[in-house]
C-alpha cells in the first residue's frame, strides 16, 4: 500500500486561483471573467495581477458566457468562474449551443460544487454538473483531487484548445499529490495497486478512497485506487485494464449516482470487460443544510462507506 501523506488541507478552488495567474502570466491571451464572486472563486488574485485582463459580469452568468464567446472569437482565452450550480444549470442552453456547438475555447471554472458546499443549502449544492457538461459534445471535463491538482489542470485547460468544464469544491481537502506534477488530460492515475477491488474516484473522494484502501489492506484485502481526474475524455483503457485484473469495481464521487462518473465507468465496462459493481454516490435527492463534514457523512460518502460496498462488490 502506497502511504499519502496528508501535510496540509488547502481548497481545489484556490488551486484554480494560483494555476490561472501561472497561465496568465505565460499566454497575455488568457483573460477572466466572474459573475459577482470574484473572491468566491478565487479570481482576485488573477484580477489584482492582470486588472486590464479581468471583467466583472455581475450576477448574469448567461450573459457572461456570450461574453466569453465573443472574446474567444477575438483570440482571447477566456475563463469564466461562478458557482457551479449556476455556471452550468442556470446556463446550459447557452453553453450548449454557444460554446459546445462552435467548439468555442472557453473554459468554465465551476466552484463550490458538491455536497461538501454545506451550509449554503441544496438550492447550491450542484450534484447533477457532471452528468450535465460530459454529455455536450466537444466538451471536457475535469475533476481534479487536491490543490496542487487543481492548479496543474487549471493551467493544462488554458493549453487545450475548446471548451472545458474544471469542477471545484469549496471546503479545505488534504494535500497528498505532487506538486508540480503535470496533469495530462484524459489519463488516469493509478495511486495505489491493487488485486482483489478497483477504487475509481474523482474529485473529494479519491482522498476518501485511499483511506478505505489503508483500511481494507487491514482487513487482507487488496484495493486499487485510480484517480479518473478526467471524466471526459474517459481513459478507457485504464479502466479496462484494472478491471480485468481485479474483476470487482467500486466507483466514489461526490455527485448524484446517476450521469456522474459511476455511469461512465459502467458504460465502459459493459461494452469491453462487464464486471461487478458498486456505487458510492448520492441516491437520487437533493442535498441540505449542514457542515460539510456532516453532509459527506450523512449522504454516505466517507472512507467507511467505500470500505461497506468493496465487501458488498466481493460478496456478490
Amino acid at each position: 500500500m502506497t502511504h499519502f501523506e496528508n501535510t496540509k488541507s488547502k481548497e481545489l478552488r484556490s488551486g484554480m486561483g494560483e494555476g490561472l495567474v501561472e497561465a496568465g502570466k505565460n499566454n497575455p491571451d488568457i483573460v477572466a471573467l466572474s459573475a459577482d464572486v470574484k473572491g468566491s472563486v478565487k479570481m482576485d488574485g488573477f484580477a489584482k495581477e492582470f486588472p486590464d485582463r479581468f471583467i466583472q459580469c455581475g450576477i448574469a452568468e448567461a450573459n457572461m458566457v456570450g461574453i466569453a464567446a465573443g472574446l474567444s472569437l477575438c483570440g482571447k482565452v477566456p475563463f469564466i468562474g461562478g458557482f457551479a450550480e449556476f455556471v452550468t444549470g442556470r446556463v446550459y442552453d447557452q453553453i450548449r449551443q454557444v460554446l459546445c456547438y462552435s467548439n468555442k475555447n472557453v473554459k468554465i471554472c465551476g466552484s463550490h460544487a458538491g455536497i461538501s458546499l454545506g451550509e449554503d443549502g441544496a438550492t447550491h449544492q450542484t450534484m447533477e454538473d457532471i452528468a450535465l457538461m460530459k454529455v455536450l459534445p466537444n466538451m471536457t471535463v475535469l475533476v481534479p483531487a487536491d490543490f496542487n491538482q487543481a492548479k496543474a489542470a487549471t493551467m493544462a485547460a488554458a493549453d487545450h484548445v475548446g471548451p472545458v468544464y474544471l469542477r471545484l469544491g469549496r471546503s479545505k481537502m488534504p494535500c497528498f499529490l505532487p506538486e508540480n506534477e503535470k496533469f495530462e488530460i484524459g489519463k488516469a492515475q493509478i495511486l495505489n495497486e491493487g488485486k482483489d477491488v478497483t477504487l475509481f474516484a474523482c474529485g473529494h473522494l479519491v482522498w476518501e478512497a485511499l483511506q478505505a484502501a489503508e483500511q481494507l489492506e487491514k482487513e487482507g484485502i487488496s484495493a486499487e485506487v485510480i484517480n479518473i481526474h478526467t471524466i471526459k475524455p474517459l481513459d478507457t483503457d485504464t479502466i479496462i485494464a484494472s478491471a480485468k485484473k481485479t474483476k470487482a469495481v467500486v466507483t466514489c464521487e461526490e455527485h448524484l449516482m446517476n450521469g456522474g462518473l459511476g455511469d461512465s465507468v459502467a458504460q465502459t465496462l459493459a461494452l469491453h470487460c462487464p464486471t461487478k459493481q458498486e456505487y458510492v454516490a448520492v441516491d437520487d435527492r437533493f442535498g441540505e443544510s449542514g457542515t460539510p463534514d456532516e453532509m459527506l457523512t450523512k449522504y454516505h460518502l466517507r472512507s467507511a462507506d467505500i470500505v461497506e460496498k468493496v465487501h458488498k462488490v466481493l460478496s456478490r
